[in-house]
């Protein structure tokens, strides 16, 4: 992609970017799936020969084709992804697996582009309201105990038994139907108590403490990322991901400092909002209490500890290839081909990210079928880029070759 195409791509998106600044802050896993079904006019799918995708040609394709891997090893143990709303097929996908597992898990280049070629067909993915758009995540990594600690006063709790995921089939009438979790009370199902009730002490004294930090704005933090690595005293390094909900809907309380500051959007970063929870600790705690969706975590062990969390997908994901996306409308272990530039070089310096993606993960914010979240690993130097992204891309999946042919014969858009 020339300069020219690039600086295009970043006007284009000027409207986007502003629109949508801040949703890396935006809860990570939110346990719901509202049907969002997507107009015949709301979308351009072009196909692409594999030559023209920028990059193409250098990108590290075998570390692709291991994040590929994951997704197909997990599909061979619980079946078929479920079809989403774009109508890339799970089960043609699962074919596909079961050709992969002809190649070593970590192949060479060109064995993994000459695979890619064979069973996929690219399909660029355009909106009518510009092009894509992707934001960055990351893990944080946090000291941190097990057990109650002076130093570590902040805990990050399981899930309660009395949480219940609501269904059609089981939601009360009259319950919200944006929420997907409940609690269970001598009354019948009823609103799960919010973030400012927790912390005020509902769920005290029922042993749900996992760990504890020592920070409530990094506590915060782990909540909108969804998982964290805790290095506690003794050398062990523990690995939390998200296990549910309390069902409220996501606020973004960066959203909120920027109306209440009268700053622009772009002047808001993931760092500059939590040096300000830190340095206004009553106004941030306040803050932070106007988002009133909670998070409860999960313990996982036996994890490669070179990769990141389990994520939606139910694999460990990569830095740097595994993608979230709209599960209402892609498929787990999708691939995706993401073109433009991105704040990935020194000090935040935007450079090519020209490379192969692979969708196994998702976020409450992450709303679009041109819209992605980009996993950038663990730990402070990950989570301060991760704060930089929110660029313009172009996005384009790779669609089984059947689908792809079945999508385009029969498109209108």
């Amino acid at each position: 992609m020339t300069a020219g195409a690039r600086s295009g791509l970043a006007l284009a998106a000027l409207a986007i970017a502003l629109a949508l600044v801040i949703v890396v802050l935006a809860a990570r896993r939110d346990g719901q799936e509202i049907v969002r079904p997507m107009a015949p006019s709301g979308l351009r799918l072009t196909p692409r020969p594999f030559e023209t995708l920028q990059g193409w040609r250098t990108d590290a394709l075998g570390e692709a084709f291991a994040a590929f891997a994951r997704s197909c090893r997990r599909i061979a143990e619980v079946g078929p992804p479920k079809t989403r709303g774009l109508g890339i097929d799970g089960a043609a996908l699962a074919e596909i697996c079961r050709s992969a597992e002809a190649l070593p898990a970590m192949p060479g280049d060109d064995a993994a582009r000459n695979f890619f070629a064979a069973h996929f067909t690219p399909l660029e993915i355009t909106p009518d309201g510009g092009p894509g758009f992707v934001t960055g995540y990351f893990e944080p990594e946090l000291a941190g105990s097990r057990l109650p600690d002076p130093r570590y006063p902040v805990p990050l709790l399981a899930r309660p038994d009395d949480l219940v995921d609501i269904r059609d089939a089981n939601r009360p009438a009259g319950f919200d139907p944006t929420f997907a979790f409940a609690r269970r009370s001598d009354a019948g199902l009823v609103e799960y108590f919010d973030r400012p009730a927790i912390e005020d002490g509902a769920l005290s004294g029922r042993g749900l403490e996992l760990a504890h930090v020592a920070d409530p704005v990094d506590a915060f933090f782990v909540h909108v990322q969804g998982s964290t690595r805790i290095r506690l005293d003794d050398g062990e390094t523990m690995r939390l991901t998200y296990a549910a909900k309390t069902g409220h809907p996501y606020t973004s309380i960066a959203r909120i400092l920027v109306q209440r500051l009268g700053i622009t959007p772009a002047e808001m970063t993931a760092d500059k909002l939590a040096a300000w929870l830190r340095a206004n600790p009553a106004e941030g705690r306040a803050l932070m209490r106007e988002n009133r969706s909670y998070i409860f975590f999960r313990e996982m062990t036996g994890l490669d500890p070179d990769l990141g969390p389990v994520a939606a997908a139910g694999v460990q994901i990569t830095a740097g290839r595994s993608l979230a996306v709209d599960r209402t409308l892609h498929t787990f272990g999708t691939p995706v081909f993401l073109e433009g530039a991105l704040p990935t070089g020194p000090g935040g310096a935007l450079e090519p990210f020209d490379r192969l993606m692979i969708a196994q993960d998702t976020g409450s914010a992450i709303v679009g079928p041109a819209r992605g979240d980009v996993f950038l690993g663990s730990g402070a130097e990950a989570g301060a880029t991760a704060g930089l992204v929110r660029h313009p891309v172009r996005f384009t999946a790779l669609v089984p070759n059947a689908v792809a042919a079945h999508l385009l014969a029969g498109e209108s858009r």
